[in-house]
């Protein structure tokens, strides 16, 4: 199907569109834009750029995508969006660009699924395969790894990282890091165990869950320092490389994780 773009939407000149695109109705497509191939952009949208959209995305109605941050740092710079292939951006989503303080880009990867009213601050960054449900805000910096899910409402500090298939409780308030595997809810959110039923359903072996369990009993039940909870995640490494993400969530976070 060839593209087809509603005669009541603006797309500027600048803009580039792909094959088999759709744009609906009042939808305005700003400089800089470019829409890779079979992305589906419904009616009252706003992308603005510098925004890289790629393939077979569809963005529901009055989604903001790609415009400027109202961080009071920003004073115009050149910044860019980035957004991969096969996302599901819904209703009255906002996505920021970054700004030059940080990474100067907010990045979206694959396959994410960003539900109604959700936001994404400046120079944020959404790994692949994760779920923001109805209303999540990110504050800017924000990182969200891989097949991570964040329930209705959740806030999110800046600067704090959202773990490899982690699990926020609706309403969850947070204010440090989330190690990979751990589920936390609550305002300010609490450990609470690990994303079991979520690792079953990702194919995660019984085997695997169970040293994941062991991990996080390592990290949140025998009372042990950040760096004393390193060491005995590098022995249980040995058996298996999924406790690898357990050791970067430590090794790496800067506000402290939640505990």
């Amino acid at each position: 199907m060839p593209t087809h773009i509603h005669p009541t939407a603006i797309v500027d000149p600048s803009a580039t569109i792909g094959d088999e695109v759709k744009v609906g109705p009042y939808t305005i497509i700003g400089p800089d834009v470019e829409i890779g191939d079979g992305c589906d952009i419904a009616s009252h949208v706003v992308l603005s750029g510098p925004t890289r959209i790629g393939r077979n995305n569809r963005i529901y109605q009055f989604s903001s995508v790609g415009q400027d941050t109202p961080d009071k740092k920003y004073q115009g710079e050149p910044t860019t969006l980035v957004i991969g292939d096969g996302n599901v951006i819904r209703e009255g989503v906002t996505i920021h660009r970054g700004t030059v303080q940080d990474r100067g880009e907010t990045t979206i990867g694959n396959d994410n699924l960003l539900m109604a009213y959700a936001h994404i601050g400046h120079d944020s960054v959404i790994g692949n395969h994760t779920i923001l449900v109805n209303n999540v805000a990110l504050a800017g910096h924000v990182y969200v790894k891989d097949w991570a899910i964040l329930s209705g409402y959740t806030l999110v500090h800046q600067h704090c990282t959202i773990g490899e298939h982690a699990f926020t409780g609706m309403g969850a308030g947070i204010g440090k890091d989330v190690p990979a595997y751990v589920m936390v809810a609550g305002n300010p959110a609490e450990a609470k165990t690990i994303n079991a039923e979520g690792l079953r359903r990702r194919g995660f072996s019984r085997e695997e869950i169970a040293l994941i369990n062991r991990a996080y009993k390592v990290v949140y039940r025998r009372g042990l320092t950040s760096e004393e909870a390193l060491e005995s995640l590098r022995d249980l490494r040995q058996e298996s490389a999924v406790i690898q993400p357990w050791i970067d969530s430590l090794s790496t976070s800067s506000r402290g994780i939640v505990r």
